[in-house]
């Protein structure tokens, strides 16, 4: 048996033709969506990047504890415990912030990883010049707009392209292995995330407006451009978009002239979504989780099971990734996972879970049952007590403070921990929850999230889920007193 997840970063799934969309040009998702089951109810856990990366590794939900950071000592990682059950596993990846203080432990659990350079603003290329930045560069990021500039500078043919090597490499591997058996390849690239740069062959089939200049680089807030720059920056996301299914494409190719479907499972997904101007907001993080972000796309392949061109309602969410790829290897998932393996839910929709929690360290905790979702905003304008708990003191580009750590004490142990006492911090926000308040939406009636309910009947029933799964995850006391709850 043999397994391939490929992984884009800030895929909103209503920018896909499997999810309704018809004017963004991605025919191999369609393709996907013929030779998989497409879940309808994926959720996103811990948000943003390499949270939604610990709960890859982990099945356990990350944001209630800590914040942006590495593995923990005392983790488990899917891929780990696979290649110590004899499982070879591969990661190919341009996602740069492996390579950073706050990521450092993931790529090295694999048996074997290569990377590929030049994605956003990352450290690659030196070059003392002047870029060639327009005059409407994005001007809040800094230093890190100058360098992705220096980046693109270098990236001036498609083969270059960040995402293009990361695909020829798990292609590589898919040629060199497709006779051998028990491995798992993941094939990870940064697209289609922000800048949404991409080759002009891509940017043509969104011709843009030329009195409306370059814009592929939103900041995370408020929409405060013009319409037309809105769409603008919709048509260069929907560019890379179309070379994200060009590349899956080929993954797709391969797997039939490889003859890999009948023994190798598939699973397409993302680490969350992206606003572009919907609600009025851009991109994630600095405003409540609404779907565009927290509703992922998911196809999955089970050769065992056989299932194609089928759609599945049950409730998912990232942490069941774990445990479905350790089951599917006849390897079992560790106590501490709390996902669950999703054989029976590819199989024949089999309910997975009643409700599932999702949110970032320390802005609202949210949580959905597939028909509603209720976002709990923190009760005091201070979002306090708020704490980091880790062994593994780094943001996502470096340490903590030194005044950080000289507040820093010893707490625990968590349920999870392993009988590990864990350093306790002052904590930080992405946002501030309190001024949005507390959320609550029936997606039924209102699947675009614009008419928040007054129910107090429902809400009491989503805040049951919501203490009940915090209490499950051994949620620090202080948190439930942040939101306000008993």
């Amino acid at each position: 048996m043999k397994a391939i997840m490929v992984m884009f970063d800030s895929l909103n799934r209503r920018l896909l033709p499997p999810y309704g969309c018809d004017w963004v040009k991605a025919p191999n998702f369609s393709r996907l969506a013929e030779r998989t089951v497409t879940f309808e109810n994926s959720y996103v856990g811990s948000m943003p990047c390499m949270p939604a990366r610990r709960e890859l590794h982990t099945g356990r939900y990350n944001f209630l504890h800590r914040s942006w950071g590495p593995l923990e000592p005392f983790d488990d990682s899917m891929p780990e415990m696979l290649g110590k059950a004899g499982v070879h596993t591969h990661l190919t990846s341009d996602h740069y912030h492996y390579w950073e203080d706050g990521g450092c432990t993931y790529h090295n659990r694999y048996s074997t990883w290569e990377m590929s350079r030049g994605q956003e603003g990352e450290p690659w290329k030196g070059d003392l010049g002047e870029p060639p930045m327009p005059k409407n560069a994005n001007p809040d990021r800094g230093s890190y707009s100058r360098q992705d500039w220096i980046n693109r500078k270098h990236l001036d043919a498609e083969e270059k392209m960040p995402q293009a090597i990361t695909f020829a490499n798990g292609l590589e591997f898919m040629r060199n292995n497709a006779a051998h058996d028990r491995w798992f390849l993941t094939i990870e690239t940064f697209d289609p995330h922000e800048p949404f740069f991409t080759q002009k062959a891509w940017r043509d089939l969104y011709p843009r407006n030329p009195g409306v200049p370059l814009f592929d680089w939103p900041n995370y807030w408020k929409v405060e451009e013009k319409p037309e720059e809105v769409e603008e920056c919709r048509r260069a996301y929907a560019a890379l978009v179309s070379m994200c299914d060009h590349y899956l494409g080929k993954v797709l190719e391969a797997m039939d002239a490889l003859d890999l479907w009948k023994d190798t499972m598939l699973i397409v997904n993302t680490d969350h979504g992206f606003l572009l101007g919907e609600h009025g907001w851009w991109a994630k993080c600095a405003q409540p989780f609404w779907n565009e972000v927290a509703n992922t796309p998911l196809f999955i392949w089970d050769p065992r099971a056989g299932k194609h061109g089928e759609r599945r309602k049950a409730l998912v969410q990232t942490i069941d990734i774990a445990p479905t790829l350790l089951e599917f290897f006849g390897v079992p998932r560790t106590p501490d996972m709390q996902g669950k393996p999703l054989e029976g839910a590819v199989a024949a929709d089999v309910p997975v879970r009643e409700a599932g929690l999702f949110g970032v360290f320390g802005g609202h905790v949210n949580v959905t049952d597939g028909r509603r979702v209720y976002m709990r905003a923190a009760a005091r304008p201070d979002n306090k007590p708020l704490f980091n708990y880790t062994l593994m003191p780094t943001n996502m580009r470096g340490f903590f403070s030194l005044a950080e750590l000289r507040q820093a004490d010893l707490a625990g142990p968590f349920s999870f921990s392993k009988g590990v006492k864990v350093l306790r911090t002052p904590g930080g926000a992405w946002q501030n929850s309190h001024s949005f308040g507390s959320l609550l939406y029936d997606l039924e009636k209102d699947p675009g999230q614009e008419r928040p309910l007054k129910d107090p009947e429902a809400e009491k029933r989503m805040i049951g889920h919501l203490v009940r799964l915090m209490c499950e995850n051994d949620a620090p006391p202080e948190e439930f007193g942040r939101l306000g709850l008993d």
